[in-house]
């Protein structure tokens, strides 16, 4: 069955094509318009891809390796401070916060930072910036998971990092990078942080 073409004039300029195609590009710049762009979704730049561990020039740290698309977000690197920024209370004990995802750190540090209690831990990570990015997070569990499974190296292996994972009113999760230990500690325990952002690509 032949395609149903359709003809538009502008002009002098004329084009001609199936009726089919000129709706999925309407459909396609009418979505462009009404919904919002992915959340946090940046360019990627060009140039080469550093090595796992090494530092990504611009950036402002060092590649984690590439995340899978998961919950709606892209798939990304993760970029992982160059150094710990100290040891902080992850804050907020006894009471319950819905910083409960394991695999976004991002949706956790910005719930974190709007609730009424202190969260330490929360609040460095996002505070810190370098190259210029000042979108850097306290990682959740999975994250750190992430980290250890693709750069152990980089992280410190006589202490506790905390993820920014809520696990109960006086708890939440932690890493340990000597052997991948996961588990969760008093939230009045001051542990190391080490920031994290995202690089689409």
């Amino acid at each position: 069955m032949k395609a149903e073409m359709i003809t538009l004039k502008h002009g002098d300029a004329t084009i001609k094509m199936p009726a089919s195609s000129l709706a999925k590009l309407a459909m396609a710049s009418i979505f462009a318009q009404v919904l919002p762009p992915a959340a946090n979704v940046q360019p990627a730049a060009s140039g080469p891809i550093p090595a796992l561990g090494e530092y990504w020039p611009g950036q402002g740290g060092l590649n984690g390796g590439l995340a899978a698309e998961h919950g709606g977000i892209p798939a990304h690197y993760l970029i992982i401070a160059k150094e710990d920024i100290g040891d902080f209370e992850w804050g907020g004990r006894g009471k319950e916060s819905a910083a409960t995802s394991k695999t976004d750190g991002r949706a956790n540090t910005a719930i974190l930072s709007g609730e009424s209690e202190d969260h330490p831990a929360a609040k460095a990570a996002f505070a810190y910036q370098a190259d210029g990015h000042s979108d850097f997070y306290l990682p959740a569990c999975a994250e750190l998971y992430h980290c250890w499974v693709n750069v152990p190296d980089l992280f410190a292996k006589d202490t506790w990092y905390w993820s920014s994972t809520h696990r109960s009113a006086n708890n939440a999760f932690v890493m340990f990078f000597d052997d991948g230990f996961q588990l969760s500690f008093v939230k009045v325990t001051e542990l190391r942080v080490r920031p994290v952002r995202r690089f689409f690509i």
